[in-house]
């Protein structure tokens, strides 16, 4: 690994970086200029794709680690920071525009074959999967009735309102346990994961909800319910894709399923992620029989700069579940934390290929427990 950013010239990119944090919302529509640019239609359909999944790899070797790593008595000034808080609240209007923009781009391209519309709608789940889904995540932590409203409606562009309820009361409480369907099993492939992330996390959301709600003597169709509305966001902003597409002369059907499908591919997206987060690690039950408490061990951490800007510090997700309501430009990295060999978005295609993620990420589970191990018997 090179390592060549200093810590002085990676804040100041982190701390002025708007286009880097934004690039994924421009993507869908340079793809559109350079197609017709160049003239290959189909390939820059997929130019989304290969940005975040060969390019922006390529380039986190290239620059390396994320030195920055804040001193506690750095943390206050840079929480008051405005920057870092209204560049996340700007990804709500920027990621609504962004997803008629593409619609109106793709009605407008008529060079596109079916393969390449399907590869465009594709990689607007994907834009969807790092400001929607990791924006909106970084937000519902957060105590301000705006930004928590903000979070759940950037989660509702992709039809995903109930990990507001299911992450923070479910996920955060039971990380790293049987009991959490978010935490990957050692030797799980993602393909059996999947499945039952998506089943249960929806599930579990409506039932923590009604538990909630009944705490305050009020039941799961009360307006209180923030899910319905979110949901409800979701049907309207499907209906609202599917009239502009009717506006300009295509099919209703054709905008509402373009909605739906570049949701599908965020939240799936979402939780290949967690797959990757927490693959094989586990808290302890305790003598009492609750769970030992969270800490950065329990996590997997990975520290390229390029792809940390990209996500909002998503990777440093060990300090995220030990602290949940830091904000993200100050979460830190851990050494101590178990360490991905790579950052998200290669890991994230790593993932897709069961044998070829067992063969890296299984001998690291079992080292990082025989260390962890060895290191307890000799304390």
């Amino acid at each position: 690994m090179l390592d060549k950013l200093k810590p002085e010239t990676a804040l100041t990119i982190k701390k002025y970086g708007y286009f880097i944090y934004l690039m994924p919302l421009f993507l869908p529509a340079l793809s559109f200029y350079w197609a017709h640019e160049t003239g290959l239609h189909t390939f820059f359909a997929f130019f989304p794709l290969l940005v975040v999944y060969v390019i922006v790899p390529i380039v986190d070797v290239i620059l390396g680690k994320d030195p920055v790593n804040p001193e506690e008595d750095q943390v206050p000034g840079m929480n008051q920071e405005r920057f870092y808080r209204w560049l996340t609240l700007s990804c709500l209007p920027l990621y609504f525009i962004c997803i008629f923009s593409s619609g109106y781009l793709l009605l407008n391209w008529p060079e596109l074959s079916l393969l390449g519309q399907i590869g465009y709608v594709l990689s607007l789940g994907v834009v969807g999967g790092i400001i929607a889904i990791n924006v909106g995540h970084e937000l519902i932590h957060k105590n301000t009735q705006l930004e928590k409203i903000s979070g759940g409606l950037l989660l509702s562009l992709v039809s995903y309102g109930g990990f507001t309820v299911e992450h923070v009361y479910g996920h955060h409480v039971h990380v790293s346990t049987p009991e959490d369907a978010s935490s990957s099993r050692f030797n799980q492939t993602l393909y059996q994961f999947l499945p039952h992330a998506y089943v249960h996390n929806f599930l579990n959301a409506w039932k923590l909800q009604k538990n909630r709600l009944a705490k305050k003597g009020k039941t799961l169709l009360s307006s209180d319910n923030e899910l319905i509305w979110y949901y409800l966001f979701s049907v309207c902003v499907s209906v609202l894709l599917g009239v502009f597409f009717e506006v300009l002369g295509s099919s209703f059907w054709l905008g509402v399923g373009v909605f739906f499908l570049q949701s599908f591919i965020a939240f799936t997206l979402l939780e290949i992620i967690n797959y990757i987060e927490h693959y094989g690690l586990h808290r302890r039950k305790m003598s009492n029989g609750k769970y030992e408490r969270v800490t950065p061990e329990h996590s997997w951490n990975s520290n390229y700069f390029l792809t940390n800007m990209f996500l909002f510090q998503l990777q440093r997700h060990s300090d995220h579940h030990a602290y949940a309501a830091r904000r993200y430009q100050v979460l830190r990295h851990y050494d101590e934390s178990p360490q991905l060999p790579f950052g998200y978005a290669t890991m994230f295609v790593i993932a897709l290929f069961p044998p070829l993620w067992k063969a890296i990420m299984n001998p690291r589970v079992e080292a990082y427990y025989q260390d962890e191990g060895q290191h307890l018997v000799s304390q």
